[in-house]
């Protein structure tokens, strides 16, 4: 017998069906089951049948079905994406007030239907997000995931790969800190394969324009076509796939800071194992003072940001 893997998701909306799609053309997802839940029942129901109408082309094997927050109770992963939309002009902090709301009582009710196991939260701004889905529910912290810099790390290589000429497969770099405007890259961290980054691009000031490519890369989209969401849907689905099949891989997810990098009961984008447990292992880098400093700047402007929720 085939051992059950669940994942639900709540929020029907484009990330949460980019993920959704991501995850069903991908034979090795470790997903069996997918349970959609929406405010709108009917969009949920439309957008199971549409996914399961495709599952004969797609490979997977996997039951699709809309659900409501019992369906959470024997879920080995609830994944949270519902919420107000960035729109052009807005920084992510901006939604901080409308989507606690909404978040709080998303949390409340998965935890009511028994649910024990891994909550990913990709509701923006995720790192204050990822805290109040772990304050609310009491869960341990390692079993309460953001998104963090995941997708930023992946726009930071996809880049570098593209100016190099190299395989994103061989480039190593970290975006960290918040997912938003204070984010900031590791280049002491950066590796080409085996070589550091800085050795193969003395340059700086071109790495330098290489990231905020990627800082702006959002409003940029969002100017353009007024959401983000395949990236981030892509992004998803690698942590949803690290997490349903134990893989212990390194990725740069928004994960509770206890006495690391200087701060505490904050939750920021740092490099972090996965697996089926939730944040095995937070990797503390040895930062340079600057990094350091972004790092705490990021940390202060989440802070402050989950203190004016909290009023």
């Amino acid at each position: 017998m085939i051992e059950k893997r669940k994942l639900v998701i709540i929020g029907t909306g484009f990330v949460g069906m980019s993920t959704a799609y991501a995850l069903v053309c991908n034979r090795s997802s470790g997903v069996n089951e997918i349970v959609l839940i929406d405010i709108q029942k009917d969009k949920a129901i439309g957008e199971a049948m549409d996914l399961s109408h495709g599952l004969p082309c797609s490979g997977s094997h996997m039951s699709i079905k809309a659900g409501d927050y019992h369906d959470c109770r024997d879920a080995d992963l609830v994944l949270i994406t519902a919420g107000i939309n960035q729109k052009p002009g807005q920084t992510r902090l901006d939604l901080s007030v409308q989507n606690a709301v909404i978040l709080k009582e998303i949390t409340e009710n998965v935890v009511k239907s028994g649910f024990s196991g891994i909550f990913l939260v990709a509701t923006n701004p995720v790192d204050i997000m990822t805290k109040l889905v772990k304050d609310v529910s009491n869960f341990p912290p390692s079993k309460v995931i953001g998104s963090g810099t995941a997708l930023d790390t992946a726009r930071l290589r996809y880049l570098l790969s593209e100016y190099l000429n190299v395989s994103s497969n061989n480039i190593h770099a970290y975006i960290m800190g918040e997912h938003g405007d204070s984010s900031f890259p590791v280049w002491e961290h950066a590796y080409v394969g085996c070589k550091r980054i800085l050795d193969i691009v003395p340059n700086t000031s071109a790495l330098d324009a290489l990231y905020l490519s990627v800082r702006d890369a959002a409003y940029e989209i969002i100017n353009k076509k007024k959401a983000t969401y395949y990236g981030i849907g892509l992004g998803l689905a690698k942590i949803v796939r690290t997490i349903m099949n134990d893989t212990n891989e390194i990725l740069t997810v928004s994960s509770y800071l206890n006495n690391k990098y200087g701060e505490n009961d904050i939750y920021l984008g740092v490099p972090t194992v996965l697996n089926s447990y939730g944040a095995r292992e937070l990797l503390e880098l040895n930062l340079t003072k600057q990094e350091q400093l972004q790092f705490s700047t990021s940390a202060n402007i989440i802070r402050e940001n989950y203190n004016k929720i909290e009023k």
